[in-house]
C-alpha cells in the first residue's frame, strides 16, 4: 500500500508527463504566434549562453556553429513578427549574434577554424540579412548590413577558377578535409546572399553579377540540371580531383531553398522574368519531392529514419525560404501556402512529446510526437509556422537603414583564404580528422540512404 507521501509523489508524476501538442490554427496569426512562442522557447532550453561557463551565441552539441546562425535567423523572424516589444528576447538574439561575429566582424571567427566552411558563413549570413531586412536594433560598431558585405566580399573572394571552371568549395580553410569538394549549398548561399544585397542596396552593378555568375556555373558543372521529366535538379556537388565530373546524386531541400528565393530577390529587384521562370522551375521541383501528401519532409533521409542532426534542421531554412518568396512573389502564394499550411499543421501535432509535453518531432505526417527532438526538430517546426506570416523584407528604398561598406571584409584578409587565422599544427591534424569523420557520414551515409 502506498504512503501518502508516495502518493502526493505519484499523482505529481502523471500531471506533469500529461501531453499538451501545440495549438495551431493556420488562419489566425495570434495563434501562429502563440504556437511559435511555445516552439522557439523549447529552442531556448539547448542555448549554451545562458549556461556558467557557456559561450554565448552557441547551442548545445551535436550542434554546430553553423546550426546557431540557423536558430538565431528563425529567432529574429519569430521576434519581428510576433514579440518585438519584448526587450529581453532582443537582448538575447542581439547578444547571440553580434558575439558570434569574429575578430574581423566577417563571421569568421577563429574559433571555428575547425569546422567552418563556406556554407556555414554563408548560413550564417542568412541569419545576418533577416536582421537586415527586419531593421533588427544595429550594433554601434559595425552595422548588420556592413557584415553581410562582408560575409559576402570573404565568400567572392574565394571563388576557384583553377579547379572545375570555377564555384566555391565546401571548406574554407585548406587543411581541412573536404576542401577538394565544390558543393551546391556554398554556391547556392554565395547566389542567395548576393541576390538579397542587391535588392536591399538597390545597387545591382556591385551584386547582380556574381548571382549570375554562379547560376551559370551551377548550370555548366551540371549541378544544376533537367532530367527527363522536366523536373529541375539540384545535386550535392563534386570534387575538384575529377574536375567535379562526377556528381554525387544527393538532394536536399535547404538547397533548393537557397536558390529558389534568390531567384525571387532577383525579379523583384530587376523585373527580369527569366529570374521568376528560374524560381519556378524550383519551387516546382521541391514540391515535387520534398511533400509527401503536402508535408514537408526531408525526403532523402528522413523516410528511412537516417538524417543525421545537420539534415533534421535543414528544413527550417527551406521553410523560411518558402515564406520569403511567397512574400516576394506573389503569384506563386497558391502553390507554396497550402503545402505550407500543412506541414504548420503536422509540425505543431508533432510537438506534442517529452516531459513538457510540447517537444517537437521530426516526422510530421506521424501522429503525434515520434520521439524524437533536437534543436533541429525545433527549429524547423518554428519556422514552418512563422513561413504562414513571412512579412515582405524591406530595402534601403522602403525605409532600410543603410549604414553600409562596400569594401567590408577586404581590408583584413589574406590572399588565400580570406582570414588571418593562424593554426597550430596540432590543430590542423584535429581539424583534418573531424571533417574526414563528418564527410565520410554526408557522402557515404547519403548515398547509402539512396540505393
Amino acid at each position: 500500500m502506498l504512503r501518502l507521501g508516495q502518493l502526493i509523489t505519484t499523482i505529481a508524476l502523471l500531471f506533469t508527463t500529461v501531453v499538451h501538442s501545440v495549438e495551431l490554427n493556420v488562419d489566425d496569426k495570434d495563434s501562429i504566434c502563440s504556437a511559435a512562442q511555445i516552439v522557439s522557447d523549447g529552442m531556448w532550453n539547448y542555448y549554451e549562453g545562458f549556461k556558467y561557463g557557456g559561450v554565448v551565441g552557441m547551442f548545445a552539441s551535436p550542434n554546430y556553429w553553423w546550426n546557431a546562425g540557423e536558430a538565431f535567423g528563425g529567432l529574429v523572424d519569430y521576434y519581428s513578427y510576433c514579440d518585438s516589444g519584448n526587450s529581453t528576447l532582443k537582448q538575447w538574439i542581439y547578444d547571440g549574434m553580434y558575439h558570434q561575429a569574429g575578430e574581423n566582424f566577417n563571421y569568421i571567427p577563429s574559433n571555428q577554424s575547425m569546422t567552418e566552411g563556406n556554407d556555414d558563413q554563408g548560413v550564417w549570413g542568412m541569419a545576418i540579412m533577416e536582421a537586415v531586412e527586419r531593421n533588427f536594433s544595429n550594433p554601434e560598431s559595425h552595422s548588420w548590413l556592413e557584415m553581410a558585405q562582408a560575409i559576402y566580399n570573404t565568400m567572392e573572394a574565394r571563388w576557384d577558377t583553377e579547379h572545375c571552371g570555377g564555384g566555391l568549395r565546401w571548406q574554407i580553410f585548406t587543411w581541412n578535409s573536404g576542401y577538394d569538394y565544390k558543393n551546391a549549398i556554398s554556391n547556392g548561399c554565395l547566389f542567395h546572399i548576393a541576390a538579397r544585397l542587391a535588392r536591399y542596396t538597390g545597387n545591382e552593378t556591385a551584386y547582380l553579377p556574381t548571382a549570375e555568375r554562379v547560376w551559370n556555373w551551377m548550370e555548366e558543372v551540371n549541378f544544376l540540371t533537367e532530367e527527363t521529366n522536366g523536373k529541375l535538379r539540384i545535386y550535392d556537388g563534386a570534387n575538384t580531383e575529377n574536375n567535379c565530373s562526377k556528381v554525387t546524386d544527393l538532394r536536399w531541400s535547404y538547397t533548393y531553398g537557397v536558390f529558389m528565393t534568390g531567384c525571387a530577390y532577383l525579379y523583384n529587384l530587376t523585373g527580369d522574368e527569366t529570374w521568376k521562370f528560374r524560381a519556378g522551375e524550383v519551387l516546382d521541383a521541391a514540391n515535387a519531392y520534398f511533400f509527401n501528401n503536402s508535408i514537408m519532409q526531408e525526403t532523402t533521409c528522413q523516410p528511412s529514419g537516417n538524417c543525421n542532426n545537420d539534415q533534421r534542421s535543414f528544413r527550417c531554412l527551406f521553410a523560411r525560404c518558402l515564406g520569403l518568396t511567397m512574400k516576394i512573389i506573389p503569384d506563386f502564394e497558391d502553390s507554396i501556402r497550402p503545402n505550407l499550411e500543412a506541414s504548420a499543421k503536422g509540425a505543431a501535432q508533432s510537438c506534442s512529446g517529452g516531459t513538457d509535453g510540447v517537444t517537437c518531432g521530426e516526422d510530421w505526417s506521424a501522429n503525434g510526437w515520434d520521439n524524437q527532438y533536437g534543436l533541429g526538430e525545433q527549429m524547423s517546426a518554428l519556422e514552418v509556422m512563422l513561413a504562414l506570416i513571412a512579412e515582405e523584407p524591406i530595402s534601403v528604398k522602403t525605409g532600410g537603414t543603410n549604414r553600409t561598406n562596400y569594401a567590408a571584409g577586404t581590408d583584413t584578409e589574406d590572399t588565400e583564404n580570406k582570414n588571418k587565422i593562424k593554426i597550430k599544427g596540432k590543430d590542423k591534424a584535429g581539424a583534418g580528422v573531424l571533417t574526414a569523420i563528418v564527410l565520410a557520414i554526408l557522402l557515404g551515409g547519403g548515398i547509402w540512404m539512396v540505393f
